[in-house]
């Protein structure tokens, strides 16, 4: 089965729906009438179909099991056809498509099943994905290449050269999956006053994202908070509480990191932890969520 661990929890929704055209007008009348032998054809069908949408899973090898929080299943008759739309929805790392798409397949085929006794001329066509919402695409703002960006590392055994710089080019690596390039990437020690000046320099030069890697632990090194906090002129909580409780899910460690998040001017700064892996999961925490962010100071400039 694919790895979604690393996806996060979105409201998912899809519709679908499926086309039985039966081949005269006595079927649609004994539908109409509750006149077919074997029952009700819109109860029965409506159940077996919800009853699809929960057991998608035990059918289709690599589709995850998830909660399924919504469902419905809708009949219409129009002349001699019978059109089926079913709505799922979810609070869940991957989509429910194929769960609409089973929903309908099998209310279909339970129609087709209770009909044949009447009508040897029933077909089923045209089961289809009507549309989808909640993926990580649907939070892409179609904006990033106007986005100055810069990576800084906050490490002492970096700048000395005794350790590599693994976690300045995991950010550059994921920023590049959303098209953006990191116009600056330096390492510098955990030292108070050049963190400092660092983050006043990039925003005095108009960079729009500046992203520190390190130093937002509890050692004695670790002052990039400090460093960072008093300079901040608005402070978006929501932004490390989004990345820790992420982390949380993951390893309980996530708790200690200390990060901040906020705009200098019209700089966002934002103070990852050191880790290799402590930065790619808040990355993928943030993004591309966060670069809404840039949409609304956007249209906060021309206002």
């Amino acid at each position: 089965m694919v790895n979604i661990t690393h996806k996060t929890s979105t409201l998912r929704q899809a519709i679908a729906s499926a086309i039985i055209t039966v081949s005269k007008e006595e079927t649609i009348n004994a539908i109409k009438n509750k006149k077919v032998p074997k029952g009700d054809v819109f109860e029965f069908s409506r159940a077996a179909g919800l009853l699809a949408i929960k057991k998608t899973s035990d059918v289709i090898p690599d589709c995850h099991p998830l909660p399924v929080e919504y469902a419905t299943i809708k009949h219409e008759l129009n002349e001699l056809k019978i059109i089926i739309t079913v709505e799922v929805h979810s609070i869940y790392k991957t989509g429910v498509e194929v769960e609409a798409m089973h929903g309908a397949a099998i209310t279909a085929l339970t129609i087709y099943d209770m009909l044949k006794p009447l009508d040897k001329g029933v077909e089923i066509s045209a089961i289809r994905l009507e549309s989808k919402k909640g993926g990580k695409t649907d939070f892409n703002d179609q904006m990033t290449s106007n986005i100055r960006s810069a990576v800084i590392v906050c490490s002492d055994g970096v700048f000395s050269g005794k350790k590599k710089d693994s976690s300045g080019k995991k950010i550059i690596e994921k920023l590049g999956q959303y098209n953006m390039t990191a116009e600056v990437h330096e390492i510098i020690p955990d030292e108070f006053t050049l963190i400092q000046a660092k983050v006043k320099q990039l925003s005095e030069d108009g960079y729009d994202l500046v992203l520190f890697t390190g130093g937002t632990g509890l050692s004695p090194r670790d002052v990039t908070p400090e460093a960072i906090k008093p300079l901040i002129d608005r402070e978006i909580p929501g932004i490390m509480e989004a990345a820790r409780n992420y982390g949380q899910q993951r390893t309980p460690y996530a708790m200690l990191s200390r990060g901040i998040a906020g705009f200098i001017k019209n700089t966002l700064i934002i103070t990852l932890p050191g880790s290799t892996r402590g930065v790619e999961e808040t990355m993928d925490a943030l993004f591309p969520y966060l670069l809404h962010v840039f949409r609304v100071a956007e249209g906060m400039r021309h206002n």
